[in-house]
């Protein structure tokens, strides 16, 4: 599915709003410390998260002007992560362009990733100037501080499984409920905390923001694997080379016989495979069923998801459907 002609004009109206606070906050000197910081977010991205934050403040009756703040957060959190992530992972390329560690080296980029760390506290304290209550931005703050921590552990969990053998399905479930989800629900809890939803919604909203989340990073994986580079906006199946712990995987080493097994194996993790070799492994993957079971894995958290948030009782249901669009759209299948 797409998105309708107005919840696309909805997003790119927040993304711009967004987009300029974040270009007010991070500028400065030295230049080459605030261009570094800025470079992946001019190259664009989704901008997901903001718009979760926008779209749970408007729930509750809360403008973009004084929500775009607090998006504005989510979305720098959410670079500071993505700059440390390739540097981890040695990636060249994100979002069509080169990484930030390839562009200035690595010690710039763990020093930009550092500002963008701090400049999302400070975004959201600017929404003291718009008349937010201090006990509000307190419990944004709380909430961040959560997420970036949990945010932490998933990565963490993350590089840990590449050296396991053996990693169950209900572990990469946890670490992408941290890695990804994770913020997915803080974002959703921010923008909802600062409008002062009631506490019953508060419950519902993360359960909804957590369920979406994980179907969002199963997809994710999914498109590493099968997508064209132009969607991905990085080298095709550079979740193999890296020996990541995708579901996929985790599935396809259940299943598969002595020689599947090796096969997959023998280029998991190996930064020398060839592409030949990475595409041997990917057909050997989807031979074995692993994307029809994470296509129903996929299914069965956004329809939980969609329950929850249709279990909450908002000012503005408008906002609602919108966000239940956006996960039909951000959960679709693309292959």
């Amino acid at each position: 599915m797409e998105l309708s002609e107005r919840v696309a004009s909805f997003a790119s109206s927040v993304g711009a709003l967004t987009y300029r606070r974040i270009e007010e906050l991070v500028s400065g000197r030295p230049a080459e410390l605030y261009e570094a910081s800025m470079h992946l977010v001019r190259a664009g991205g989704k901008r997901l998260r903001p718009l979760l934050v926008v779209l749970s403040s408007r729930m509750y009756g809360l403008s973009p002007e004084v929500s775009s703040w607090a998006a504005a957060a989510v979305e720098i959190l959410h670079n500071f992560t993505l700059v440390h992530d390739d540097i981890i992972d040695r990636d060249d390329f994100r979002r069509g362009v080169p990484t930030v560690h390839k562009v200035w080296g690595e010690g710039l980029a763990i020093v930009a990733g550092d500002l963008l760390f701090a400049k999302s506290y400070e975004a959201l304290l600017k929404l003291l100037d718009y008349g937010v209550s201090h006990e509000r931005v307190a419990s944004a703050i709380r909430e961040l501080t959560w997420a970036a921590v949990t945010v932490a552990e998933g990565q963490a969990m993350d590089i840990l499984f590449v050296s396991r053998e053996r990693v169950a399905v209900e572990e990469y479930i946890e670490m992408v409920r941290k890695k990804t989800a994770g913020l997915f629900k803080s974002s959703i809890l921010i923008g909802s905390i600062i409008a002062g939803a009631p506490e019953e919604d508060l419950v519902k909203l993360s359960e909804f923001a957590t369920d979406v989340g994980i179907a969002f990073q199963i997809r994710d994986d999914e498109l590493g694997l099968v997508a064209d580079e132009k969607v991905l906006g990085k080298p095709k199946y550079s979740d193999l080379r890296e020996g990541k712990k995708t579901l996929l995987v985790l599935y396809a080493l259940e299943r598969a016989d002595e020689r599947q097994r090796r096969k997959i194996l023998s280029s998991l993790g190996r930064p020398g495979a060839t592409r030949e070799e990475l595409e041997e492994v990917a057909k050997t993957i989807a031979e074995l069923g692993a994307l029809e079971y994470s296509n129903k894995l996929a299914e069965e958290f956004v329809r939980r998801g969609i329950e929850a948030l249709y279990s909450t009782n908002p000012r503005d249901p408008d906002s609602r459907e919108m966000l239940k669009e956006l996960a039909y759209y951000v959960t679709r299948r693309l292959y």
